[in-house]
């Protein structure tokens, strides 16, 4: 396992790839995971659930996402809570950073 630095700075951690999605785990709690998502202009993920309680917190850039057939835009400071089990994806209109925390 990687070793992390803890409380990071995650404006250090953002990283945009053309074109691709970069994934950093910033915490591994026994109750809390937390993810920084980068995503590219363009790039999106498709359709899918999660077994646990999540929510997610927008660092930079825009994009669209799509939960349980209601379309949320993105933007810096929303914030995005989902259920277990509820359908989402999304799209990146622009270079999009993203804080996905799951429960346990």
């Amino acid at each position: 396992m990687a070793s992390r630095k803890k409380n990071p700075d995650l404006n250090e951690l953002i990283t945009f790839t053309p074109g691709g999605i970069l994934s950093r785990v910033v915490l591994e709690g026994e109750h809390l995971e937390a993810t920084l998502f980068c995503l590219a202009a363009g790039s999106g993920i498709s359709e899918h659930t999660a077994g646990r309680e999540a929510a997610i917190t927008v660092l930079r850039g825009r994009g669209v996402f799509v939960l349980e057939g209601r379309r949320i835009s993105m933007s810096p400071g929303v914030f995005i809570s989902m259920k277990p089990g509820a359908p989402h994806s999304l799209k990146a209109t622009e270079d999009l950073a993203f804080l996905l925390m799951l429960g346990s």
